[in-house]
């Protein structure tokens, strides 16, 4: 089986086939970015990018996403590493307390950007929703957000 993952192909035991997209980019392929929250797609802790859209990587099999692009958090960074906008909106703005959210937060975040390059406050709030935090650093991330769709759009323009 073989994966492409943050631009690059990997190739993945057959034996792996049959385990979640988030444990075989974690224990398989080293990408620990994507974090195992509740197992059921329902915290996002483990959001990646399928194809430029955001997944539950805890809840589709690595063979059903073979043909895929995807990215992790990982591979948002531009190559000379350069951070993107969204990620440095993140540091700007302290979002993270303990962190263990913020890889899925920030790549939920940069989905919506992707769809909604100008979200207001309630798209955000309807888009974010289903990431959760429990350290509760919502304001932040909504407006980390803000920032982040002002510099795309800053960059787009110019």
């Amino acid at each position: 089986m073989r994966l492409f993952v943050n631009g690059s192909e990997f190739d993945v035991p057959d034996s792996w086939q049959d385990e979640t997209l988030l444990m075989v980019l974690r224990e398989q392929l080293g990408f620990v970015g994507p974090k195992l929250g509740c197992g059921q797609g329902e915290c996002g802790a483990c959001t990646v990018h399928i194809n430029g859209e955001a997944a539950r990587s805890c809840s589709i099999y690595a063979i059903d996403v073979q043909s895929d692009s995807i990215t992790t958090i990982e591979g948002l960074a531009s190559a000379d590493g350069v951070l993107h906008p969204v990620q440095q909106a993140w540091l700007d703005e302290r979002v993270a307390q303990c962190g263990y959210c913020q890889a899925g937060q920030i790549m939920q975040a940069t989905a919506l950007l992707n769809e909604e390059p100008n979200p207001d406050d309630q798209t955000i709030i309807d888009h974010m929703s289903n990431n959760l935090c429990r350290c509760g650093t919502y304001k932040r991330i909504n407006l980390a957000i803000k920032n982040a769709s002002q510099v795309m759009q800053t960059r787009k323009a110019s």
